[in-house]
């Protein structure tokens, strides 16, 4: 699980985009689980401004809609704090694990998804 912030086309109304501010991106943010192979489970679109903690919960909610066999949700950093408890008490058999950035090309699950912070 991660999320990946991208300018919003001119067609996008300023309802349905927001600023992240660590990107220093106007435009909307998109919220993916996909398996190890990284092919694509389920996807949120938001504003840009929704932090990847907030848009975890509906994100998880769809997955656990569309895969609910799946036991395991890898997540980088950006998803600490109460999640990872929520999480457990929300959806039973559903773990949480927070995967630490390793190296200069980012966490094991933005590598499995493809995403990669190297340049």
């Amino acid at each position: 699980m991660d999320s990946q912030s991208l300018r919003a086309a001119e067609t996008v109304g300023r309802s349905r985009r927001g600023y992240d501010a660590g990107k220093k991106i106007d435009g909307t943010k998109r919220h993916i689980a996909v398996d190890t192979i990284g092919l694509l489970l389920t996807v949120l679109v938001a504003a840009a401004d929704l932090h990847d903690r907030d848009g975890a919960g509906p994100l998880l909610q769809r997955l656990r809609t569309a895969c609910p066999r799946i036991a395991l949700v890898w997540a980088d950093v950006g998803y600490t704090g109460r999640l990872v408890s929520w999480v457990a008490e929300t959806f039973a058999g559903l773990r949480l694990q927070i995967v630490k950035r390793t190296d200069k090309h980012g966490s094991r699950c933005c590598r499995v998804a493809g995403w990669s912070s190297a340049p």
